[in-house]
Formats: structure tokens, sequence, C-alpha cells
């Protein structure tokens, strides 16, 4: 099968999987995440069809909707591209990036590393800072019922994997929780600069948010 063909398989296969997904983890996430690899991949030396396969499979099935479960979204992804007829080799590595390229919190460590993770890694995390970020974040909150902002309440700096992924903290937290921790683990250049302005245009808005929150503005 060629490559174009199977690129327009995926995009037809996740686009129906997801069009009824949550609006920070829909198609269009997806679609911004697939461009965003396209864009950071002229600058690095990379295997093409890895990482356009990896950025367009990565949040098949996220396991923050479904109950916790990591091993889902890579079982659905090895099983759709070896229907595909795509190598072993391949599809092992797209597997492992989607394994490993979501964030679980500050304090989690990975062990598998390659120069498509880190394009793919980018490209996911920018969709999760700036104007969009700010955006998702607010979205998941409500639709997880999460209140937006409880000065009581104290962003967590120390969790576990598992207190990250169980958090019900206020959405603002997350900003403090991983956002504005983001632009520091940036992998390529080209991330590393659009990160820079997007952290920025955040803590602009944070703020704003706390003058408008206690009545300066």
């Amino acid at each position: 099968m060629k490559k174009n063909e199977i690129i327009e398989n995926t995009i037809n296969f996740v686009k129906e999987k997801l069009k009824n997904a949550e609006g920070g983890h829909d198609w269009f996430h997806i679609e911004r995440v697939y461009k965003n690899t396209l864009m950071i991949s002229k600058s690095e030396e990379v295997n093409s069809l890895i990482v356009q396969l990896a950025a367009l499979l990565h949040d098949i099935a996220d396991s923050k909707f479904h109950n916790g479960d990591e091993t889902i979204g890579p079982s659905i992804a090895k099983s759709f591209l070896q229907s595909q007829n795509l190598d072993t080799k391949s599809i092992d590595h797209i597997v492992k990036i989607i394994e490993n390229i979501s964030y679980k919190g500050g304090n989690f460590k990975t062990s598998f590393f390659s120069k498509e993770l880190s394009v793919v890694q980018d490209a996911d995390r920018l969709d999760a800072i700036g104007a969009i970020g700010i955006a998702r974040c607010f979205n998941y909150g409500g639709f997880k019922e999460r209140a937006i902002y409880n000065p009581e309440i104290k962003p967590n700096l120390n969790m576990t994997k598992e207190e990250y992924k169980n958090s019900n903290a206020p959405s603002i937290n997350h900003f403090y929780e991983k956002l504005l921790l983001l632009k520091e683990k940036m992998n390529t250049e080209t991330g590393k600069q659009i990160a820079e302005q997007r952290h920025k245009f955040m803590e602009t808005y944070l703020t704003q948010f706390y003058e408008e929150w206690d009545g300066l503005k």
C-alpha cells in the first residue's frame, strides 16, 4: 500500500473514531497536532511516515476517557496499522510513541526515546499551550465539572503519575501543574521557539485573570 494511501486511510479512520469526542481531544486536536508535526519535521531528520501516523493516532483512545487504561489506544493503533499492511518495525515504533507521548505528570520519566517521538511530542505539547491550550484546558475542566478557580486549593507540583491522572483540581491549577512547565520540556528547536511565545501569552492571560478575579480591572 502506498504511503499517501495509508495516510488518507488513517485520517478517515481517526475522524470516524473521534466524531463524538470531547472538544479538546477531537479530530480538530489531531489535525492541529498533525500540522504541527509536519512543520517541525521540516527542520528534523526523521521518518516522515512514522511521525505522520503517530501524530494521527496518538490520541485514538486517550486514557482519560477510558478509566485511565493506557493500553487501549496503542492496541487500537496497532490493529489498524496491521490492517494497512505496514511493516512490523514501523508499527512497533509508532506504538511506542503513542505509549510515551503524554505528559503523565512532572515526576514521570519515559524510558523510550527517538527523534520521531521528540517531534510528535513537541507537536502535541504545542497544542496544550497558548490560546488554544487555554481553551482546551477550560473545555476539559467543564467536561469534568471542575471549578474554574478556587484560591483555597493550591497547585500540587509533586504529584505522582496516579495522583496526576486522578486529580479533580480547578482548571487554573492545571496551568501550574502542566501547561506552564511544558516550555522547558520541548525537544526540538522549532518547538522551543514556538513554545516561548505561547508561554508568554499564558502568563499574560493569568495576570489578567487574577486582576479580574480580585476586581482590580
